[in-house]
């Protein structure tokens, strides 16, 4: 299902500052912050608020087609959201990221915590930092 279908079905309005920062996100590959976001959907709707953008990422995340994500220099960055459970890993020289499927591989390392600690696991954020084949 597309962005806009998928928001449309939830009852939101495809307005112009939303399709503007769609648009800014759905051709990203690096995990951007929200006044990065802005900065380029600014380019297509100028009146564009951070207050907006900010209220977009938490509904887009809450809808699972976005990702947050931690980048390396302490800030949270967003990236387009594949179907399903995954995880993201991101490159430590040029900040591209990729997604990786994962949850059942995860299950033996969780249950082995919960038995050692007593706690019972309930979320999990799993996220990698490496090279991408293009800064080797």
């Amino acid at each position: 299902m597309k962005w806009k279908d998928r928001l449309a079905a939830e009852g939101y309005r495809l307005t112009a500052p939303r399709r503007a920062v769609l648009q800014v996100l759905q051709q990203t590959e690096t995990p951007l912050s929200p006044q990065e976001i802005l900065a380029q959907a600014h380019k297509a709707h100028p009146q564009l608020g951070l207050v907006t953008v900010y209220r977009l990422l938490n509904l887009l995340t809450g809808l699972n087609l976005l990702r947050r994500v931690h980048r390396k220099d302490g800030c949270h960055g967003y990236l387009p959201a594949s179907l399903g459970h995954h995880h993201a890993l991101i490159c430590q020289t040029c900040g591209r990221a990729v997604e990786f499927a994962g949850e059942a591989d995860l299950e033996s390392l969780i249950s082995r915590v919960e038995m050692g600690t007593g706690y019972r696991v309930e979320d999990h954020l799993l996220q990698l930092f490496g090279l991408c084949p293009g800064c080797q």
